[in-house]
């Protein structure tokens, strides 16, 4: 059984840094693309990146393409989330999720396995 815990969620102003940490506890997968979604309150769940374990693609949505930076430590099973310069627009819940393929997911319902989630909120 796969298990994924979010952590590093947290308040902070606009203009400052958080990392969020996803651990992936369970089988490993011969392939496995990690990516990170958020979704805000009323707001659908959106694609914020991915990044593959093996190979370590990236793929970032525009919104936060030069300020957020997707990393992996594979030694530790963790996949890491680098926010900076946040705005009070990317407040949310963060979710990591998984899945057993080389691709990197963008699409909620492609992802099987997921963890509990981590709010973010940026206040202005």
């Amino acid at each position: 059984q796969v298990q994924l815990i979010e952590s590093g969620g947290g308040r902070v102003q606009t203009g400052d840094s958080l990392r969020l940490s996803c651990q992936f506890i369970g089988p490993t997968f011969s392939s496995a693309t990690i990516g990170w979604f958020r979704q805000a309150p009323g707001k659908e769940r959106e694609f914020v990146a991915a990044i593959n374990r093996i190979n370590g693609k990236t793929k970032y949505t525009d919104s936060v393409s030069g300020r957020f930076t997707v990393s992996k430590d594979n030694a530790k099973n963790t996949i890491y989330l680098q926010m900076n310069s946040l705005k009070p627009e990317d407040t949310a819940v963060y979710y990591c999720a998984a899945e057993d393929t080389m691709i990197l997911l963008v699409a909620p319902r492609d992802y099987t396995y997921w963890g509990q989630g981590t709010q973010v909120t940026v206040s202005s």
